[in-house]
């Protein structure tokens, strides 16, 4: 059986497993929860209840401080059992899907969840298990163009060191820039590798410093090109039409759910910071491997 086929069929840990984001993050599982509601779009389903059985996982964001063994400082297992009830006792539905749309929406209402798997189904329509699974992500937050109070949604290109020193860079940027739409440039460590330490911490701060280097060596290579590294200057100049290339450091360490983990690894980090930007599109060169389960589109090109 092919991986496609056996996650398809796989419980929804599996597939969240299987389809995990670049940035960490921490999951919680509700398994067969068995409950009766009455649901369905048929006659016959009208006028007495049946059985649902439940299976979810969200996502959470890592807990940055000590737990305490304090239930307050975690998500509960109750917020997946009560946006079950709470939906349920809301009025009588005729589809699964709604239901499973409505749950995942009280979920992902929770300030620590970031992904919800709910998959439903129906015990009691015959011999056999119907029933449906979506996927939802809490929202990411993009850009607004504060004078037309309008989301903008931007380009994030990854660029490897063969696309900085190509010799039609410049004509690359032209071609980025008729797309329409905000430009932001991400890159990953360059050719001379830096110093390798034997303390992590110290080490990821290295390889970002040394990614830090090559978007400043790219910015040389054509004056439209404006390095920043905050929030706060990436909105800025998304606002302004300006041509961005990230330096990474300040937004990966300050981020409590921040791919930290992925200092090195140059592809993992612009794939994130499309999905913090709520980016219309991730481009990156032809072969260029990601993690699984971007939440952007991707584009590849030469």
């Amino acid at each position: 059986m092919s991986t496609d086929i056996h996650l398809a069929f796989a419980h929804p840990e599996e597939r969240a497993e299987a389809t995990a984001s670049v940035d960490p993050r921490d999951r919680i599982s509700l398994r067969d929860y068995a409950v009766e509601a009455e649901i369905g779009a048929f006659q016959t389903e009208r006028g007495h209840t049946q059985r649902l059985m439940f299976n979810v996982v969200v996502e959470v964001r890592p807990q940055t401080g000590p737990i305490d063994d304090d239930v307050d400082r975690i998500m509960s297992y109750d917020t997946i059992t009560e946006a079950i009830a709470d939906e349920l006792s809301a009025g009588r539905l005729n589809l699964l899907e709604t239901l499973s749309e409505h749950v995942a929406e009280r979920i992902l209402a929770h300030p620590r969840a970031m992904r919800a798997f709910v998959r439903v189904e129906k015990l009691d329509r015959g011999p056999f298990k119907l029933g449906v699974e979506i996927v939802r992500t809490r929202a990411a937050v993009p850009v607004q163009n504060q004078a037309e109070d309008a989301a903008l949604h931007p380009v994030v290109v990854y660029m490897d060191n063969a696309a900085i020193a190509a010799q039609d860079f410049s004509d690359r940027i032209d071609r980025l820039a008729a797309r329409g739409a905000p430009v932001v440039i991400c890159v990953g460590l360059p050719e001379a590798r830096p110093p390798s330490v034997g303390i992590t911490a110290v080490q990821r701060r290295i390889d970002l410093l040394a990614i830090e280097q090559n978007a400043w060596a790219l910015a040389s290579r054509d004056q439209r090109c404006l390095v920043v590294e905050s929030r706060t200057e990436i909105d800025w100049a998304i606002r302004q039409g300006k041509i961005i290339v990230w330096a990474p450091s300040k937004l990966v360490l300050d981020a409590p759910d921040g791919p930290i983990g992925h200092a090195a690894n140059g592809p993992a980090l612009a794939q994130w910071l499309a999905e913090t930007l709520a980016a219309e599109a991730f481009l990156v060169p032809w072969g260029v491997s990601l993690p699984a389960g971007s939440r952007v589109p991707v584009e590849t090109f030469p």
